[in-house]
């Protein structure tokens, strides 16, 4: 696979209520989708060499998504806030140039503003899976 823009990484978040169109997030300058899972350690006295052993299957899957940028966009922003706020769970798209499309429902665990006297409103949003996800052809 060649080398892909990251320009071309998009999160967006569902508008509320139903029917849920997407709206991507604007001014988002960096993205980041990363997917992890626990495992669970079921090593005991009689493995073989006293070589860690791991149940497959038995750890907890989840995803987090972030990303940092400038506002441009009023309606996303006040839905990501709005969001926040309300401590919503709500459904986000994470879009992956050559890869897919990510979905599924995420909770905004932290949303900073910052600034500096001489530039703009900076934001960073987390977010982490809140359910199953799934993934489909871009």
């Amino acid at each position: 696979m060649p080398a892909q823009k990251g320009k071309d990484l998009l999160l967006k978040l569902a508008s509320a209520p139903p029917p849920h169109a997407f709206v991507t997030v604007a001014g988002l300058r960096a993205k980041r989708l990363a997917f992890n899972a626990e495992s669970v350690d079921v090593t005991d006295a009689d493995s073989a060499g006293r070589w860690r052993e791991l149940l497959t299957g038995g750890g907890v899957l989840k995803a987090s998504l972030s990303g940092s940028g400038i506002f441009k966009d009023a309606a996303s922003d006040a839905e990501m806030r709005a969001a926040f706020f309300a401590g919503d769970i709500r459904a986000w798209q994470a879009a992956i140039p050559d890869f897919g499309v990510v979905e599924g429902p995420f909770q905004i665990v932290a949303l900073d503003y910052s600034g500096a006297h001489d530039g703009e409103v900076a934001f960073e949003i987390a977010l982490e899976s809140a359910g199953a996800l799934t993934f489909g052809a871009l």
